[in-house]
């Protein structure tokens, strides 16, 4: 946890200090580009698991254990929970549209996305449990969401920079139940030519009904392949 509000605390710094300016022989300035299309490598970090979903479906406090054949208990000891799975590993595409174009300074981004959702596994036992088993297959996010690019492209196939932080809601369908969602993102990377690689972070609040109202929030870290045009 202290490792993640660190890697947090610092993108943000880096996304709020401008971008170096590189000087050009020529002094052509690069090209705008308008869309911006991306396949993302995904690793899944969960946050506060014990507090959600698990403390929203067992409606009491439950704290994680070590050394036992279960994975959390609640604070009374009456009810176990043990986590089978929570994959990490899923993929996402997703296209960002500059309607002033992005080429050096400040844009506005408009980027939509469909990523994949964590598979969860879990099982109950104790009278606090709603049911005897929880389980999340197939999931994707529909995402859209807006926000500022701050970019130093360079003209031809010149090595260019650019951060970006934008906020957005979406929808995620799963195999068992739908739900909303909210999320903020925040990264960055570099450019040459129409080809690029990014490092995003998304914080993302994930919501269902079934089989009471609950939520799990998830840091997917992605490896971002990008095309501009």
């Amino acid at each position: 946890m202290l490792f993640q509000t660190a890697f947090v605390a610092s993108l943000a710094v880096a996304l709020l200090s401008p971008p170096v300016q590189h000087s050009t022989y020529n002094g052509q300035k690069a090209r705008k580009h308008f869309v911006t299309i991306t396949y993302d490598w995904q690793y899944t970090h969960p946050l506060s698991f014990n507090h959600h979903p698990l403390e929203d479906l067992l409606g009491q406090p439950v704290r994680e254990v070590h050394l036992e054949t279960f994975d959390y208990r609640t604070e009374d000891g009456s009810t176990t929970v043990d986590v089978q799975e929570f994959s990490h590993r899923n993929n996402a595409i997703g296209a960002t549209i500059y309607p002033f174009g992005s080429s050096e300074g400040t844009t506005l981004a408009i980027r939509g996305s469909i990523e994949g959702l964590p598979d969860i596994r879990m099982t109950f036992s104790g009278p606090a449990a709603p049911v005897s088993s929880y389980v999340l297959t197939n999931g994707r996010a529909y995402d859209i969401g807006a926000g500022l690019e701050v970019s130093d492209r360079s003209p031809g196939w010149g090595l260019g920079s650019h951060a970006f932080l934008l906020g957005g809601v979406g929808r995620a369908r799963t195999d068992q139940q739908d739900g909303t969602r909210y999320f903020a993102e925040g990264g960055g990377g570099v450019t040459t030519g129409p080809l690029g690689v990014d490092i995003s972070v998304k914080i993302a609040t994930n919501r269902f009904s079934v089989p009471v109202s609950h939520s799990f929030l998830t840091i997917p870290v992605s490896v971002r392949g990008t095309l501009s045009f």
